[in-house]
Order: C-alpha cells, then structure tokens, then sequence
C-alpha cells in the first residue's frame, strides 16, 4: 500500500471547530451522534472514507463505554494524532457536562424543569429523520449481499424480539463470520467491478484504504505511558479527597463505582442505567426513584452520551449527601465525569494502534464485514426504540400517536435528503420549530 494522501487534508483548527459545535449538536443517543459524524466526516468533508469510519465504528461498538464518544475520540486520533483525539473525546462531552450542571442546579433550586423537555421537543423527531438517513447510508455500504442482508435482520429479531444482549450479538457475528469463511468462502468475495469502485471511491478520502497511520502496533512502552498516565488522572482527585475532605469514605465510593461503571458500560447506557440505578438508589441512597427518572429525562433532551446521566446521579449524590450543598453537587457531577470517561480515553489510545494494523488481515476485514451488518440491525432497532418514544410517548395506539411529531419525521427527512438541507442548519430550525409550537399550545 502507498502512504499516498488526498490534498484535501483538513487543518487542526478546522476539525477543532466541528468536534467543538458537534458537542452542542450531538442529540439522538449514538445511532443520531453516528449519523451526524458520517454526514460531515464521510459525507460532506470527506476527510475519512465509509471503510475507515466502519473499521473504526465496529471497534468502539464492542467496548465498554459510548461508542459514539469513543468513534469522535477514535476519528479524531487518525486525523491529528493523541491531541486530535483528546480534543474530539473531551469536546463531544464538555458542552453537556456543563449544560447538565446548569439544568442539575435549576432542578435543585426550582423543581420540575418542564421548559426543557419543550425546548427540545422539536429536535427529537428531527433526530429520528437523521438516524433514518444514516441507517440508509451505513446500509448501502453494508450489505454487499444476501448473506450480508440475513445477518442485518437476524440482529435485529435477536435485539428487538429477543433482547439479546449487544455484545453476544457481536460475539456470534464474529463466530458466524469466521464459520462461514471456512464452510462457504464464496460470501465474502467482491466482484472485480466491485473491487474497483471501492479502490475509486477510497481515492476521494484523505483517511483512505491506502493511508497508513505511522507508529501503530503494540509497543510496550507506550501502553506503560499511557496506563501510567491514565491512572495519574484518576488517582490525583483521589488524593485530594483524601487530604481536604472531611468525608472521604463518600468520594471514594463514588469514585470507585463510576469507575466500574465505566467498566461495564457493554451496550449502551440502556444496559448499565439499571445498575446504576439499584445500586446508587437502592443501596448508597444518593438519589431517590423519581430523581433517577427525572434525570434520564434531563440526559435525554441534552446533547452528548446519554450516559452522562451518570453525572446528574453523581451531582445528586453530592447534593443531598452534604446537606443540599450545590457546590458539592458541583463537585460530584465534576468527579463523575472523571471517573466516567478515562477508561473511556485509555480504550482507545491504547487500543487504536493495535486495530490499525489489522486493516491488512483479510480475516480480520471480512469478519469486521459481518460485525458491520449486524450493526446495521442494531441501529434499525434503535431507530425503532427512539422512534416508539417519541412518536408514542403515552400508550402504543392510534389515540397516543403524536403526529405533530410524524409530521416533522417527514419534513425533516425530505428536506434531508430530497433538498439536501444541511442537518446542522436543520437542527437549528427543528429547535426553533419545538419553541414555537410549545409557545402556541
């Protein structure tokens, strides 16, 4: 392979500025999140190919932790190196760290916030109309096949009807892939013309099939640099708890159990919201019920992972622990964040490397091919579940159907893909749209 760029190599500034305007935007869970980076970064910019960004997608979607936060972090690395990724990682989560400390704090002083799940209501169908899109996108570029096609729906009836697990599903897909290839290798060959559309489009990419990324592979000095690094970051906050507070058997729990959360995070923030929620609730006693629920709702109409309802638990732990203290409701929600995502940072600065060097192993590819469908299968069912939620937010029937909300779905996906509407423009007037329509009901 060559080490041959594009010319259309984009500056630091310039990917600085969209992973900052990317954590104000990032709404919809990870299936939107995705779809947003593939319209700019495959689509618009073209700064990284479809066989780049689902290489790097199939890694992050079976770690622990957000995986759209981790393909930012990922993408941002192959772009500009450990500074590209530490910028794109820490701004997708930054704006709604800081949004959720507001909204935490005016929950606290004044109760019920229901202006905010207004503000955004318009955004939500218009994030059902993206996350449309982009499992259109990912799917023409998917399923090369019928095999490819029967892995997609046998995913999606494994999650959707089954509630398998995500990462068993992953598990199977690699199983099926590798059995497949040694029963029927036929699956996996591409026609020539095939071959050579992918060679053409990879050419238009300034990450492409052919762009080595320098010093990738395992080295182990790097790996003790980085671990030694990683846990610096998480044993200075520790110290200090120790040595200037009055409680520290409180910090500690708190640090050591969003640290395992972060550890455990397989499949979304669905999977690991239960265990949150018993055992902060139910056990620790840092939040009640009905403040849990209150901040999911918070989490879900804020940009950015929804796992960071992980720091509204965390600043009410702080909150009610100290007596109604904001300050270390503050402090809760800032070591939450912590604690939350540096295992988040270390996954892929230590793993990201090692996965580049396996772009040239055509096991490895054509596993990450099946990997990829059944991806496809699993962001169908988000589609579904996003969708459910907000198409019927009471009861599932014609009586509880919003159709304001079915009526913005499809403008907002005409008006995408039809009129080509930018999305971000779009997400501005859907913002606009869910004010209005909230001041005129």
């Amino acid at each position: 392979m060559k080490n041959e760029k594009p010319s259309n190599k984009p500056s630091f500034n310039e990917a600085f500025w969209f992973w900052l305007k990317l954590g104000f935007i990032s709404f919809g869970g990870p299936a939107g999140q995705i779809a947003i980076m593939h319209e700019f970064l495959v689509d618009k910019k073209k700064w990284i190919s479809d066989s780049r960004f689902l290489h790097a997608l199939n890694y992050t979607m079976i770690l622990p932790g957000p995986e759209a936060q981790q393909l930012a972090t990922y993408t941002g690395w192959l772009l500009h190196g450990t500074r590209g990724g530490l910028v794109a990682g820490i701004f997708f989560i930054l704006p709604s760290m800081f949004i959720l400390l507001g909204l935490s704090t005016l929950y606290v002083t004044f109760g019920n916030i229901p202006w905010v799940y207004a503000l955004f209501s318009g955004l939500k169908p218009a994030v059902i109309a993206i996350v449309i899109l982009a499992l259109i996108k990912i799917g023409k570029k998917s399923l090369h096949s019928l095999f490819h096609f029967l892995l997609a729906g046998a995913a999606f009836v494994c999650i959707f009807f089954f509630n398998i697990p995500f990462p068993l599903i992953i598990i199977g897909a690699i199983v099926i892939a590798f059995l497949s290839r040694k029963v029927m290798p036929s699956l996996f060959k591409k026609t020539a013309a095939a071959k050579a559309q992918h060679a053409k489009d990879e050419e238009l990419y300034f990450i492409n099939d052919s762009y080595i990324m320098p010093d990738t592979g395992f080295r182990f000095a790097r790996f003790s640099k980085q671990l030694g690094i990683a846990f610096l970051i998480w044993i200075i906050p520790f110290a200090l708890f120790y040595s200037f507070t009055s409680d520290f058997t409180f910090w500690k729990d708190l640090a050591l159990f969003f640290t395992k959360a972060a550890f455990v995070t397989f499949g979304g923030a669905y999977a690991v919201l239960p265990y949150v929620a018993q055992v902060s609730v139910e056990k620790l006693h840092w939040l009640t019920e009905l403040q849990m629920i209150d901040g999911l709702a918070l989490g879900e109409t804020t940009p950015g992972p929804l796992v960071m309802v992980l720091v509204f638990v965390g600043y009410m732990a702080g909150f009610n622990h100290f007596g109604g203290s904001v300050l270390m409701g503050s402090l809760g929600l800032f070591a939450t964040t912590l604690y939350t995502f540096v295992p988040c940072f270390l996954f892929i600065f230590v793993g990201a490397p090692i996965i580049e060097r396996t772009r040239d192993n055509e096991k490895i590819k054509q596993a990450l091919s099946v990997v990829t469908a059944a991806v496809v299968g699993v962001i169908l069912n988000l589609t579904i579940y996003l969708g459910k939620a907000v198409l019927f937010p009471g009861e599932l029937s014609l009586e509880g159907l919003d159709y304001v909300s079915l009526a913005w779905i499809v403008i907002s996906f005409i008006a995408m893909y039809r009129f080509k509407v930018n999305m971000i423009t779009w997400i501005g007037i859907s913002a606009i749209f869910g004010l209005v329509h909230f001041l005129l009901t």
